[in-house]
C-alpha cells in the first residue's frame, strides 16, 4: 500500500497554448522541469509521462522516466493518470500537472508522506491561504473544509457567502493546489462516472468526486503554485525559477 507512482499527464493540443509543454523555459522544455522536480522527491517509487504526441515523448524518455502513450481523444488529464497506470502495481497515484514547472520535490513528498500515514480517505489534495484578490477570482479554486481536514466544497466564487460588508472572507477557506493523490480503486471509480452537472457548472472535476461521496483530505502548504496557461506565464516563470536558482 505505501508504493507510490507518480504520473505527468501532458498532452500536445493545449487550447490556450498548443505544444506548451515543449515551450522553453530558460532553454528546456517546460515537461523536462517538471519532470526533474518530481524527482528530487524522495518518496516516490515510479514516475510515468502519460502523453499523447511522440514528440513530447521523445523530449522525456531520456530522463529516466517511464513513458506511457494515451489516447488523444481521453477527456481529462485525470482519465490519462488512469489509463497510463491499469499495469501498475502500486495502489496510491499521485497526478501532477505537466505545466507546473515549479513543483518541487519537497512539495511532492509532502502530499506522498501524508497519503501513506493517514487512513479514511480516498482522494487527497493540497490547499494554501488565501489573499483577497483570490478569493475573487473566477481562475482560483477555493476549498471549504470540516474539521477533519476534508473537503466539503470547491468553488470559483469566493465561498463561504459572507452577509457582512467587509467580511475578513479569505481565513474561511484555502486556495486549491491542484496536485491530487488517489487511492487507484477510486481513480477507477472516478473515471468510469460520467461526468455530473454540478462539475460541468463550475468547471471542477473535483466536484464528481464529492457527489461519489469521496473522502477529499486537504493537506495545507506553503506553496505558491504557477502553472503555465498561455504564452505570457513563460517569463514569469522563468523569472521565479532565475530567483529560486539564485536562493
Amino acid at each position: 500500500m505505501g508504493h507510490i507512482t507518480a504520473v505527468i499527464p501532458v498532452r500536445f493540443g493545449a487550447q490556450r497554448f498548443p505544444g506548451k509543454a515543449l515551450a522553453p523555459i530558460l532553454d528546456e522544455p517546460m515537461v523536462s522541469w517538471v519532470i526533474k522536480g518530481v524527482q528530487q522527491a524522495q518518496l516516490i517509487d515510479h514516475i510515468i509521462v502519460a502523453t499523447d504526441d511522440e514528440r513530447i515523448a521523445q523530449v522525456c524518455r531520456p530522463l529516466d522516466v517511464e513513458v506511457v502513450m494515451t489516447a488523444p481523444d481521453l477527456p481529462s488529464g485525470t482519465d490519462r493518470v488512469h489509463a497510463a497506470t491499469q499495469e501498475d502495481k502500486n495502489a496510491l497515484i499521485i497526478n501532477i500537472q505537466g505545466d507546473e514547472p515549479l513543483i518541487t520535490g519537497e512539495l511532492v513528498d509532502s502530499l506522498a508522506a501524508e497519503m501513506r500515514s493517514s487512513v479514511n480517505w480516498d482522494m487527497m489534495t493540497l490547499g494554501r491561504e488565501m489573499d483577497h484578490e483570490s478569493l475573487h477570482s473566477p481562475n482560483t479554486a477555493k476549498i471549504l473544509l470540516d474539521c477533519e481536514q476534508n473537503a466539503i466544497y470547491f468553488s470559483r466564487f469566493p465561498i463561504p457567502y459572507s452577509r457582512e460588508k467587509n467580511p475578513v472572507q479569505p481565513n474561511a477557506c484555502l486556495k486549491h493546489i491542484g496536485i491530487y493523490g488517489y487511492k487507484k480503486g477510486f481513480l477507477k471509480k472516478f473515471c468510469e462516472t460520467p461526468a455530473q452537472p454540478l462539475e460541468s457548472f463550475e468547471g471542477l472535476e473535483q466536484l464528481r468526486a464529492l457527489y461519489l461521496q469521496a473522502r477529499i483530505r486537504v493537506l495545507k502548504v506553503d506553496y505558491q503554485s504557477w502553472g503555465v496557461d498561455t504564452p505570457e506565464d513563460v517569463p514569469l516563470v522563468e523569472d521565479l525559477l532565475r530567483k529560486r536558482n539564485e536562493r
